[in-house]
């Protein structure tokens, strides 16, 4: 098998995938559980908190200052409401606006996390609407901060609030009881998405809310939350018990989760409600404690849970996993079913980088390593082309002979095959299992945000975005945009030199027999360089070299496969 049925295997491979993506997202949707009486409790979190999102934004806040983020939180309602990262921008540009991944209600992007209680009685209890007094005007990793607020009813309802020097907030929900008699309460916590964002894609990545209940990973995509929310009672589209576990909602690169206590019993839920502060509904993930917290006459008892609101850097996320015993805080990273190959891939590519300084040169370096690992597997493939390329003029005999009898030419190809002990499928293997490795290589580039905005030499300045050089205006010689006509317009100087090597491995392959073949393969060249045009940029430098060695190592190998045999005479004594 040569380069052009791993180019046709790689296609038809690209559309199964995004076929089956879509069958089973429309036809086999995820069953959603019935809600139980236990799970009762749940409601009072869709129904109760939930109602009042029209709530002021503006007001008292309290400022968040740590070495990785900043911002504030809303007094009123005690909302997480405004989280700016500081180690991030929107584009390249370093006077590019910080990256904001919690947005202010009333905003073009309102988001937020809440931490919150319900009662079982008539006890008053926070809601929106609730103005807290805080301890301190700031949170800084050195300084917590206690958010208070008397209900006048003689309970004292607390929100002590630490953060990391990372992404991490410790919320702790404490309830002071000067009552006469022991209360109880349901503490909950929610994260909300008043909007639906602009999804990166559907099928390579996910977007939306997603948690992991009972050790499971739950994905629940915008568009089947929002169809079997408005279905169901409350807008609670999905609902399950859990031992702790966590909860969220995550775009490409950021994610906002709650994680509860680890050996608390949780009600989760995901749901969809239409009244919103924002356009098009609100999103909502939340728990909520399954068994009531007591707090008695005279005393307090409080429960605590972790929020995240940060960059998804998988060290960071391994490290919060380990320390706080998150279950599968790591796929949070959407590396796939092939997370087995992506991870290793993605650590192998982070620690050649820390040894380079760019992430273009691991590339080129792992693609190296992928080569030598699969040498002998395609040094095999490639004598065995190089043996079927020497057979060419008699093939072209054989169809001289049998023009007119298909069935006969194809006889005597195949014996012509076995007299020359060449299997004409002896190089399939040694390219499809290359094949994960190349879709796996192409998630780490895309989803990971090590790569965002990763430089490598001249003109690329980001590998995880297209080429951003265009034929079609002469490389910017030309003042317009192309794209503006036609998004297919788009293709930079990577791409071409990605196929033109693939056109130089192409002409040492041996040709098709079937002329339709060949001229449908004379145009894969250019095919591949269109469709890979708007890829990133790392994945088309990946190809492109991994095209330069395999034509250097295909014209050594097949060489000396298509080198005629000496006979060796024996010397006269």
């Amino acid at each position: 098998m040569d380069s052009k049925r791993l180019i046709l295997a790689l296609a038809i491979s690209f559309g199964i995938l995004a076929i089956f993506t879509v069958v089973q997202e429309r036809f086999f949707p995820a069953p959603h559980p019935v809600q139980t009486e236990q799970q009762a409790s749940q409601a009072a979190v869709e129904a109760g908190p939930g109602a009042a999102l029209g709530a002021p934004a503006n007001g008292p806040r309290l400022t968040v200052d740590a070495p990785m983020l900043k911002g504030s939180i809303g007094l009123t309602g005690a909302m997480f409401d405004d989280v700016v990262l500081k180690q991030y921008h929107e584009t390249i540009a370093k006077n590019s606006p910080l990256v904001q991944i919690e947005g202010r209600r009333g905003s073009a992007t309102p988001s937020y996390a809440q931490f919150g209680w319900t009662a079982a009685s008539g006890i008053k209890v926070p809601d929106d609407n609730t103005v807290w007094t805080p301890s301190a005007p700031e949170l800084t990793p050195d300084s917590p901060v206690t958010l208070s607020w008397n209900n006048g009813q003689g309970q004292i309802f607390q929100l002590l609030l630490s953060i990391d020097d990372k992404f991490m907030f410790t919320v702790t929900q404490n309830v002071v009881n000067h009552g006469a008699a022991a209360v109880t309460f349901f503490p909950w916590s929610r994260v909300v998405r008043d909007y639906k964002p602009k999804e990166q894609s559907n099928w390579v990545l996910f977007n939306g809310p997603l948690g992991v209940f009972n050790g499971t990973l739950k994905q629940e995509g915008y568009v089947a939350l929002k169809n079997a929310g408005e279905k169901a009672p409350g807008g609670v589209a999905y609902s399950t018990s859990t031992p702790g576990g966590w909860s969220g909602i995550t775009d490409k690169y950021w994610l906002t989760a709650i994680a509860p206590a680890q050996s608390a019993q949780m009600n989760a839920s995901m749901s969809y409600n239409t009244v919103s502060d924002g356009d098009g509904g609100a999103y909502q993930t939340s728990f909520i404690t399954q068994s009531p917290l007591s707090v008695p006459a005279g005393g307090q008892a409080g429960f605590t849970s972790h929020l995240f609101t940060g960059a998804k850097v998988v060290k960071i996320l391994d490290y919060y996993q380990n320390t706080y015993h998150i279950p599968n805080f790591y796929k949070a990273v959407d590396f796939g079913a092939l997370y087995i190959i992506t991870k290793p891939i993605f650590f192998c590519l982070d620690w050649l980088n820390t040894l380079t300084g760019n992430f273009g040169l691991a590339i080129i370096i792992f693609t190296i390593g992928v080569k030598l690992l699969f040498f002998p597997l395609a040094s095999y493939s490639y004598r065995s082309m190089g043996r079927m390329k020497a057979l060419q003029p008699k093939i072209a005999a054989l169809k001289e002979q049998y023009k007119d009898d298909q069935t006969k030419l194809q006889q005597a190809t195949m014996e012509l095959y076995k007299a020359e002990k060449i299997n004409p499928a002896s190089g399939c293997l040694p390219m499809l299992v290359q094949i994960p490795v190349f879709f796996s290589l192409y998630k780490v580039i895309f989803i990971t945000i090590e790569m965002r905005h990763a430089p490598f030499y001249g003109w690329i300045h980001d590998l995880s975005a297209p080429d951003p050089t265009n034929i079609f205006n002469l490389f910017g010689l030309l003042p317009f945009d192309p794209t503006m006509i036609n998004p297919i317009l788009h293709v930079g100087l990577l791409p071409i030199i990605m196929g033109f090597t693939m056109y130089l491995q192409q002409k040492l392959n041996p040709a098709p027999a079937d002329p339709a073949q060949q001229r449908m393969f004379q145009f894969m060249p250019i095919i591949f360089t269109f469709m890979l045009a708007r890829s990133p940029a790392g994945l088309v430098l990946y190809w492109a070299w991994n095209n330069i060695l395999s034509v250097g190592q295909q014209w050594l190998i097949m060489r000396r496969a298509m080198a005629p045999r000496q006979k060796i005479v024996p010397a006269k004594s």
